[in-house]
């Protein structure tokens, strides 16, 4: 067991991934992205599969980086119900401490079900419950025995975050952060928060979303984010993946797996990379690790069922291939 100690925060979720081809894909402008999974009106849908399991960036995170050898605790909100009870039960299976995750009397379980395709692709369904409700006396005192904190979207509570922050900072505990769209929308109010931070890990969209650059590349949004955050890592997909650290901006290739489902592959990133650094490793190895987090779990339905069991051997990483990347 690593001697550091990851306190991961954030949403803890019951999932439940129904996959059929009764599922299609149409492409219609009356939908945000272009395209619209749909349904018969009125029929009846056979279902191929029918998978239950538990997701939310803060458990899956946390699966990573208990299964790679560091002690590890989540920060997350549940409901005194059923799902709650399964989510507790996944987190101690994955060898993940519970003794921060408060379970509400009034309230539900955050739910999410993932309607996936033949193809992969999927559209989610989502109540929130009580993940997304947050104060500042659901945040515990900081121990002295937790070394770095993995910071997951927080419904968008930025006073929270800042809090959080603050404290971390005060016990010089390292933060990483993957937040959501909710925390991104605030633009500059989350922007001033960037030097409190040591790793920031976005998507390509939501690196656009901060910034209020809705056409740039990668390499100019990460030398943009460069300015106020050491580490900035930028995920664009099956095109790759990017780290602009304290000296240079690294490209990472993807190898180009076949999914099954997308689903928990940025948290399997974002934690892999962290994991990665935090062993002393480069931020070119650390993309490795990331991408082949990621990769493995695409491969199976679940956010944590793909999840490395230890750390990918040279060769295995030598298969992802990271070079230095030039600024736009």
């Amino acid at each position: 067991m690593n001697k550091a100690h990851i306190l991961t925060i954030g949403a803890a979720v019951r999932d439940v991934f129904l996959t059929s081809p009764g599922f299609a894909i149409i492409r219609s402008p009356q939908f945000s992205t272009g395209y619209g999974e749909c349904v018969a009106l009125g029929a009846k849908i056979e279902v191929e599969q029918c998978v239950f399991a538990t997701g939310g960036g803060a458990t899956n995170a946390a699966a990573t980086f208990s299964h790679l050898g560091f002690s590890t605790s989540v920060l997350a909100k549940i409901g005194n119900d059923e799902p709650g009870e399964a989510i507790l039960l996944d987190l101690k299976a994955h060898g993940i401490a519970t003794t921060h995750v408060k379970r509400e009397k009034k309230g539900s379980t955050a739910y999410s079900t993932l309607l996936t395709t033949s193809s992969g692709e999927r559209s989610v369904l989502v109540f929130r419950g009580v993940s997304a409700e947050w104060k500042e006396s659901d945040i515990p005192p900081l121990s002295d025995t937790i070394t770095s904190l993995y910071i997951t979207p927080l419904g968008g509570n930025l006073e929270v975050l800042e809090k959080i922050l603050e404290r971390a900072k005060k016990k010089n505990i390292r933060v990483a952060i993957n937040p959501g769209s909710s925390e991104l929308k605030q633009g500059a109010a989350f922007l001033r928060l960037l030097p409190l931070i040591s790793i920031l890990i976005l998507n390509k969209e939501e690196a656009q979303l901060l910034t209020a650059k809705a056409k740039a590349d990668v390499p100019t949004l990460a030398a943009t984010l460069h300015r106020l955050c050491p580490t900035v890592v930028i995920t664009d997909g099956a095109q790759g993946s990017y780290a602009h650290d304290a000296n240079d901006l690294w490209f990472s290739r993807t190898s180009s797996v076949k999914s099954l489902s997308r689903t928990g592959a940025g948290d399997a990133f974002g934690s892999g990379f962290v994991a990665a650094t935090l062993s002393g490793m480069s931020t070119e190895e650390a993309l490795q690790v990331g991408t082949l987090n990621a990769e493995n779990v695409i491969q199976h339905v679940g956010a944590k069922a793909g999840i490395l069991r230890a750390w990918p051997s040279k060769a295995m990483r030598a298969r992802i291939r990271v070079t230095q990347a030039r600024l736009s």
